[in-house]
């Protein structure tokens, strides 16, 4: 299970990882079920970067997998199922990692705002911290 307090540590590097990039982005992590445990969205990010980095995020968790790699599978019945179910709070999209502790997914951190590269790089430097 993924703590409040790792979860906070790891957007708290996050976060720091964006503002030495000085990119505008929202940051989310999610538990295992896609609930959003901490997030935040730095001064000057477009408002639609909060839905866009929680619904990252909860791709990656669900599946388990970078969300970028979900990309190719965004229209196959079972994908575009989740999309429904969540309400369009999944995002098949570059920019979200599972956070795996002990060889289980205990979560996901999701970033938008910047190029999908570089939202990758920020929640891969979140999870280094944990």
């Amino acid at each position: 299970m993924l703590t409040t307090t790792e979860a906070q540590r790891i957007l708290h590097a996050a976060q720091s990882k964006a503002e030495s990039m000085g990119v505008k982005v929202a940051i989310s992590i999610v538990d295992p079920r896609g609930d959003l445990i901490t997030m935040v969205r730095l001064d000057g990010a477009p408002y639609r970067t909060v839905v866009i980095s929680r619904g990252k995020a909860v791709a990656s968790a669900f599946f388990g997998v970078p969300s970028g790699s979900l990309a190719e599978r965004a229209q196959t019945p079972v994908v575009q199922s989740l999309v429904q179910i969540e309400g369009g709070h999944l995002t098949p999209h570059q920019g979200a990692l599972p956070i795996i502790k002990d060889g289980e997914i205990i979560g996901a951190i999701g970033t938008s705002g910047a190029l999908s590269n570089e939202d990758e790089d920020i929640g891969q430097t979140g999870i280094d911290a944990l």
